[in-house]
């Protein structure tokens, strides 16, 4: 058995590095991968700011990422504080060798095993003094040479910048819960949202503002905007919502599952002067326009296309279209259709009428 040992919070890149090798290992030696992961987190059971700790991945999340990688097996240790006591050569003896028949280790660069362990080198000593051969993963670090961490992606997703969190996870982060009924307010203004209640409390949520997302609802795959925040137009308080507004959807799924992935944040929470100045906001440009939505979406979609060459100068064309259309100008409609225009013409988006849309804004 071959095993790599961790609570692997987000299943990002480093920790698929990490698993990449160890599945590797265990095929080379005709041998069973195993991950030993732990629940609940050691911060909410040693205390340590356990009340500002939120989670990347929920248990089974974690799990079916995992499996998703080729794992034979998975076992999941309750972390208690009687656990978390043994050092870090009982814990490779006791658990990892005698309890799981393991016979090599695959650790990560910053792999922290055991109540005395302060870095890779010691554990991987304690590993050998176990009697387990040792495998050391290499790091993987960002485009801005940011070593990939559970930690700093946690940071990214508290600011908003879910696109640079994305990027180090390897996937878009996402939401699960259930739908609940709200204030229906949405609806009132002619933009229905759905209110979801998650189903991992502890699941942490992207900083306040609106996003685009993907959205998994009646077992299909839709776009949306979801809108996180307290609302302050609309009442004062700290509680937080989560509300999507799912596009060319009218179905009643209150009470049903639905699940979001963060594609992109469009912009951050605004306060309106009120409810009216909300809803010319929407209508003026604010990604309310049907036609408008579906244009996003074509434009994003086809960014995401396998042809990435010029990636980069259509993400930059993306970022025009939403600053354009918040604008909400004639002057800034006219440059929109032309930004629109150029974008439509050099990826081949033939299916839109960019006058009748333009003209749909006014």
């Amino acid at each position: 058995m071959v095993v790599a040992t961790g609570f692997f919070d987000g299943v990002h890149s480093g920790h698929r590095l990490v698993i990449g090798r160890l599945v590797e290992a265990a095929k080379a030696r005709g041998d069973e991968s195993l991950v030993v992961t732990f629940w609940p987190h050691p911060r909410n059971v040693l205390q340590c700011d356990a009340s500002s700790l939120r989670l990347l991945s929920s248990l089974q999340e974690k799990k079916d990422m995992i499996y998703s990688l080729g794992v034979d097996r998975i076992e999941v240790i309750e972390f208690t504080r009687e656990f978390s006591r043994l050092t870090a050569t009982e814990y490779f003896r006791e658990y990892v060798k005698g309890r799981f028949g393991g016979k090599a280790v695959v650790l990560g660069y910053d792999n922290r095993v055991g109540s005395d362990c302060r870095n890779v080198d010691y554990a991987a000593d304690a590993a050998k003094e176990a009697g387990l051969e040792v495998i050391v993963a290499d790091s993987l670090t960002s485009d801005t040479g940011t070593a990939v961490s559970s930690t700093w992606i946690r940071a990214m997703i508290e600011s908003g910048e879910v696109e640079t969190a994305n990027a180090m996870l390897g996937y878009s982060y996402g939401l699960e819960g259930v739908v609940v009924s709200g204030e229906k307010l949405g609806k009132a203004m002619g933009f229905p949202t759905a209110n979801m209640e998650l189903y991992e409390p502890l699941k942490l949520v992207p900083g306040n503002g609106a996003y685009l997302v993907q959205v998994q609802a009646l077992g299909k795959v839709f776009h949306g905007m979801c809108n996180i925040g307290n609302r302050p137009t609309v009442r004062d308080g700290n509680a937080r919502t989560i509300e999507t507004n799912i596009f060319d959807f009218d179905e009643d799924i209150y009470g049903l599952d639905i699940s979001l992935r963060f594609l992109k944040r469009i912009r951050k929470e605004i306060r309106f002067g009120s409810l009216d100045e909300l809803k010319a906001h929407y209508r003026r440009g604010g990604l309310g326009d049907v036609k408008v939505k579906r244009l996003l979406i074509a434009i994003l979609n086809e960014t995401l296309d396998p042809i990435r060459e010029r990636r980069h100068y259509y993400e930059a064309r993306i970022g025009e279209v939403y600053d354009i259309l918040r604008r909400g100008s004639e002057t800034a409609r006219a440059t929109a259709a032309e930004t629109l225009a150029d974008v439509r013409r050099a990826m081949k988006i033939d299916y839109f009428d960019d006058g009748e849309l333009i003209a749909a804004q006014a």
